[in-house]
């Protein structure tokens, strides 16, 4: 069992828990993930690292309620425990193997839409601790849904958000935001971009076409977490990967997301049906 000792309402939805890991906590990487299960009857989670803290011993993740799981998830509260928390899982980020004076001659773009944004906080702050050059994008809806603003104002003063109501920062998608930072006279040796899949696939094409090399993680569609399954299959330069073993990072310029994303929906009828049964048996909603 492992205890939530941390719990916090980022925005509508959106829940930062802190999990008591502290194997986890000692061995995670930027770029890694976890696998949750809530209880005896739940299914697995997959989940990327927001953030470690090895002498703590604990783990925080950032869930956005949107099914029958993460909704038994996120009405956990501090104290209560959880099943299994199981990682670090997946291959950590490349740049962490990289030379580091080579690494610091670069000038490297975060991008994160959604919840996508908890992830890039591991990076930024490793690439931070090192001396690497970041800037960082983050997209939302509209101002109520932004999270982590604060967090990530503590590691760079080259904070962009973007907003598609234009209710705060910049007014419009996180790519309107790229070509903007780039008219300005940025330049970009790397992009990682983090978030939906279609807001992967949008600024995949964005910095292609600015000529940015991306990586994505492709964490929006595993499901089991180890490979057996095969529902995390993906097409990387005309090659099948699989997200959770192979990944979850991969050049965003070689990913075949059209293919992606109809994997992705593949099992919306069955997550219907699952949230139907379980509102009727509580008597709530989502």
């Amino acid at each position: 069992m492992y205890e939530i000792i941390g719990k916090q309402l980022l925005a509508p939805k959106i829940y930062s828990l802190d999990i008591l890991a502290p194997r986890v906590a000692k061995s995670a990487l930027p770029g890694q993930f976890v696998i949750v299960i809530v209880d005896d009857n739940g299914e697995r989670i997959p989940l990327t690292i927001c953030d470690s803290d090895k002498q703590k011993g604990t783990v925080n993740i950032v869930i956005q309620t949107s099914g029958a799981s993460t909704k038994k998830l996120t009405d956990k509260e501090i104290g209560d425990t959880i099943n299994d928390f199981v990682g670090p899982l997946g291959k950590p980020s490349e740049f962490i193997y990289e030379e580091l004076e080579n690494l610091k001659t670069q000038k490297i773009l975060l991008v994160g839409g959604g919840v996508g944004v908890a992830p890039l906080l591991p990076q930024a702050k490793w690439l931070k601790e090192r001396g690497v050059d970041v800037h960082i994008v983050t997209g939302s809806r509209n101002k109520e849904f932004i999270i982590l603003e604060d967090r990530f104002r503590e590691i760079t003063q080259n904070l962009f958000i973007a907003t598609d109501d234009g209710s705060y920062g910049f007014h419009g998608m996180v790519t309107h935001a790229i070509e903007e930072l780039v008219n300005r006279g940025n330049h970009y040796d790397r992009c990682i971009a983090i978030g939906p899949m279609i807001m992967m696939k949008f600024t995949a094409m964005t910095t292609k076409k600015l000529n940015i090399p991306t990586v994505v993680s492709l964490n929006p569609i595993m499901i089991d977490g180890t490979g057996m399954c095969g529902a995390c299959r993906v097409t990387v330069d005309k090659e099948t990967k699989f997200a959770c073993v192979d990944g979850p990072e991969f050049d965003g310029h070689l990913v075949d997301f059209d293919e992606a994303l109809m994997r992705q929906s593949q099992y919306k009828e069955e997550e219907k049906e699952i949230n139907h049964k379980h509102c009727r048996l509580t008597g709530g909603m989502f």
